[in-house]
């Protein structure tokens, strides 16, 4: 095939272009919600119709436009799980430009890298499934109707978008958040559901299985752990106590959520980091010895185009060369060189170790259930052991030094995942691997470009972190949250480790819930790091995502599609579309919001008179019908998913 057919200049700038668009809507809305969305499926999706209209289209072409912006979800995942948190420590008072750039491009191309040796072993030898990438291979095999699956994500994403921007950050017409909150005795009665087509958007793609768990998660928090908190515990805290007084009642539960409750969730988080790397000891093993083993084979001249990879030579010095930067910037942090080569050492080790690991679990239960962030749990700790030794137990760059490794890890696991279900896609389709692992560095050195400014943009505009005076509603970050308190506490920082702790036993005792389902056998499942993101977040988060989840379960049924149904199944779901366009829409319109907030430093720029102010019944009724919308989307043709009704 020729070269022209795959990396042509029209399908490398459309994928860098859409690179850009949907790494900017996946960093708002994972900072809002802890949560991304796979990229590649919509790209391919503008990219058949884009490129039809530009007269023609390969499906190889569509192909490499998809692989370059699933990067898209990889890099911004890898960025705001870490990143954000040297915002959090107070490290940074802004994302810089230079190191944000540094930090995710190297360690995106790191994880292509790293990737390259793992295809032949876990894609052609071991027969891994990849179920993204086979669901993406079905998409772009079928073209079916790319103008209508235009339609959906633009129609969409406008109403994703006119919602956002009718809301608190931007019009005022309607509030951020439907909410109810009453003093029941001593304790907190609360219910509440953020207005968001993005967290509805998000639930109907997890469907009703996980957003169960999450919504689980956020009723432990707030219908439980607060109730409990406000009758019995909070007077025992002289400070809190004294901050509760004369508070209404939904401010009184944030107050107990942010000052104590929300530790929960980070122990939680801790503890199924932990459990994810040591269930997947063998899976670990097992995509390091495949990784070495494709490396020593490497050198084999393979003929077939199909079959071509990056030439080793290559690979082994480019590893090289893009880890010097890295070493670099780590010496700038620290200032020694006995601190930083030793770092340098763990981030290459750890790097190559969790590239394995994650790319073994992308072929085995998809990229949307990789544990990325316990990946970088677990490097975040090893490094801080190693940090002890060489820089004390209460170095004040310790936390720093920690999160700088582990960032470099969480985008090269990121990326080393994805980039493993591209080639899946593209063994199915003919596609040549080099030319796709060129186009995924490209994607996400395309990504990293815009990474610092979108950071920026928001954090002046929202916070990032726990709430302040100046941003009473910030984005919150819990990945990143989490990163910082995980290392802060290492390097002797306080915590509120009571709390940890109950939220680490909670952790455990959610583990024995899910290995007793699988031992079972049941559909229904119960993944830790789920329900400890629902632990962390306000229940208003958790609400819309398990709404969310229950319409695809009610699309489902009315598709005739079964429990347990096959990736490319859901994939073809015209409604997952419609939820995609609803989050790029809304994530977009956070971020164009963002600009005049921040060019006239005014959050109420915006802002219409409140005699134009709607309550939340509007709003409600608003994404009901969006909700509608989407579900009628979803059905309107029954044989789109692969299934006929029963």
């Amino acid at each position: 095939m020729a070269a022209t057919a795959q990396l042509s200049l029209r399908a490398i700038v459309l994928s860098m272009v859409l690179a850009m668009i949907l790494a900017a809507a996946n960093t708002y809305l994972g900072l809002f919600a802890g949560l991304t969305i796979a990229s590649a499926i919509p790209a391919a999706v503008v990219s058949m119709g884009v490129l039809r209209l530009l007269g023609g289209g390969t499906i190889l072409e569509n192909n490499i436009v998809a692989t370059g912006a699933s990067a898209a979800a990889s890099i911004a995942a890898g960025v705001i799980f870490t990143i954000p948190a040297l915002v959090i420590l107070q490290y940074w008072s802004d994302f810089r430009y230079s190191w944000v750039l540094a930090i995710a491009g190297l360690g995106g191309i790191l994880g292509v890298l790293f990737s390259v040796p793992l295809r032949r072993s876990l894609i052609i030898e071991q027969k891994l499934k990849f179920p993204e990438g086979m669901a993406a291979a079905e998409v772009l095999k079928t073209g079916a109707n790319p103008a209508q699956g235009l339609r959906i994500l633009m129609g969409s994403a406008l109403g994703g978008g006119l919602v956002k921007l009718l809301a608190g950050s931007g019009l005022r017409l309607i509030p951020d958040t439907a909410a109810f909150a009453s003093y029941a005795g001593k304790g907190i009665a609360y219910m509440a559901a953020n207005l968001s087509p993005a967290l509805l958007g998000v639930g109907y793609i997890v469907g009703l299985n996980v957003g169960i768990v999450i919504v689980g998660g956020g009723i432990i928090s707030w219908n439980i752990a607060i109730p409990l908190y406000a009758a019995h515990y909070a007077n025992a805290d002289p400070a809190l106590a004294t901050a509760l007084q004369g508070l209404s009642a939904n401010d009184a539960a944030y107050a107990i959520w942010a000052a104590k409750i929300r530790y929960m969730g980070v122990g939680a988080m801790l503890i199924g980091g932990l459990w994810a790397v040591v269930s997947l000891r063998s899976s670990l093993l097992s995509g390091v010895r495949s990784g070495l083993a494709a490396t020593r084979a490497g050198a084999r001249s393979l003929l077939a185009e199909t079959e071509r990879d990056l030439p080793m030579n290559l690979v082994l010095i480019g590893i090289v060369l893009f880890t010097i930067p890295l070493a670099l910037l780590y010496q700038a942090i620290v200032g020694s060189w006995g601190v930083s080569v030793p770092m340098t050492i763990i981030m290459i080790v750890a790097g190559f170790v969790f590239c394995s690991v994650s790319a073994y679990m992308a072929g085995l239960i998809g990229s949307s259930n990789n544990p990325v962030s316990g990946i970088t749990i677990c490097t975040i700790l090893f490094a801080s052991l190693v940090l002890w030794l060489l820089m004390g137990r209460t170095a004040p760059l310790g936390p720093v030094a920690a999160i700088m490794i582990g960032a470099v890890v969480c985008c090269a696991a990121a990326v080393g995942g994805d980039n493993l279900q591209d080639l899946k896609c593209g063994q199915l389709v003919g596609a040549t691997p080099w030319r796709q692992q060129v186009m995924l560095a490209i994607g996400a050195v395309s990504c990293a470009l815009v990474m610092a400014p979108v950071l920026n943009l928001l954090n002046a505009a929202y916070g990032i972190g726990a709430p302040t005076a100046d941003h009473p509603t910030p984005l919150l970050a819990p990945q990143a949250t989490l990163m910082a308190s995980v290392a802060q506490g290492m390097f002797g920082g306080q915590l509120p480790w009571t709390m940890v702790t109950i939220g680490g036993a909670i952790g455990v005792a959610i583990i024995l819930v899910d290995q007793i389902l699988k031992a079972r056998g049941a559909h229904f499942r119960v993944p830790v790091l789920a329900v400890a993101v629902g632990i962390y977040l306000p229940l208003e988060y958790t609400t819309p995502i398990f709404l969310g989840g229950l319409l695809a379960h009610l699309a489902d049924r009315a598709r005739g599609v079964k429990a347990g149904a096959s990736e490319a199944e859901r994939v073809a779901d015209k409604g997952v579309l419609f939820g995609a366009g609803m989050i790029t829409g809304e994530a977009l319109m956070g971020i164009v919001i963002a600009i005049p907030i921040v060019a006239t430093a005014d959050r109420d720029v915006l802002a219409l008179p409140p005699s134009l102010h709607f309550g939340a019944w509007l709003g409600i009724a608003l994404v009901a019908a969006l909700g509608w919308w989407m579900y009628r989307v979803a059905i309107r043709d029954r044989s789109a998913g692969g299934a006929t009704p029963e």
